[in-house]
């Protein structure tokens, strides 16, 4: 289900951001980290740039898939699929890069949670190494998803998509109903529940920070413009300096 309802999504265009910030920081990464690489479609993109690809996901069924795709895609690539909390992130060779990207560190909702993913990336890097992510902005968490509905319907998927704001903890909670096509063309219903969290790009920043990494540039929607108030998604290039800031 997941593959198919993501068939249009723009791997492509992180793809290119994660080969431009390479080149301006002057790096060539050998081993590449990616973070919430769930059925590896962008893990996919990835190895076509030669980089040795450490795949980390919670989700074991995901990493399945993974596994069986990357197996007839790239069926020589040298991937390690890792089933991991990010939070505890521990992986077994240090890192050129690491990545993470279509909004997944927007699911760590727990209150200090993104603080631990920084300081274990900031660990698993190399001196030098670079961290690029993406997240979706506080106006897209409350005012693009919000309180709405959202529906689809084809032959294999539909679903209908109900989100509603909570103001106290500033997150969206996602209702999904789906109805999937089975063999004898009758549809099976799923329900699901996704919360994501919004983190407003300055506290991100400090985080950043405090972690030791040394921020390159925050950017907004696959552009090099800055982030502004209505911009929905935005991109970091951080780098770990070997120092950690001080006060």
């Amino acid at each position: 289900m997941y593959d198919h309802l993501m068939a249009d999504a723009p791997y492509d265009q992180w793809m290119r951001f994660v080969m431009q910030a390479w080149r301006a920081a002057g790096t060539n990464p050998k081993r590449v980290a990616e973070l919430g690489c769930g059925t590896g479609a962008f893990t996919r993109f990835l190895l076509e740039a030669d980089v040795d690809v450490w795949g980390v996901d919670l989700s074991a069924d995901m990493l399945a898939v993974a596994r069986e795709k990357i197996a007839v895609s790239h069926p020589r690539a040298r991937v390690h699929f890792i089933q991991q909390d990010i939070r505890q992130l521990h992986l077994d060779e240090t890192m050129d890069s690491v990545v993470s990207f279509c909004d997944t560190l927007n699911y760590i909702t727990d209150e200090g949670g993104i603080p631990r993913v920084f300081s274990r990336v900031y660990e698993a890097l190399k001196t030098g190494g670079t961290f690029l992510f993406d997240v979706h902005t506080p106006y897209k968490i409350c005012d693009v998803f919000g309180d709405e509905t959202f529906h689809c319907v084809d032959d294999e998927v539909s679903y209908i998509w109900e989100s509603s704001f909570d103001e106290k903890k500033q997150a969206v909670h996602h209702e999904l109903t789906l109805f999937v096509q089975q063999a004898d063309g009758l549809y099976r219903r799923f329900q699901e529940t996704h919360i994501q969290q919004s983190y407003k790009i300055g506290l991100l920043a400090r985080w950043l920070k405090e972690a030791g990494f040394e921020i390159v540039s925050i950017t907004a929607d696959f552009t090099s413009s800055p982030v502004e108030e209505e911009s929905e998604r935005a991109f970091f290039v951080a780098r770990k300096t070997g120092q950690l800031a001080q006060g």
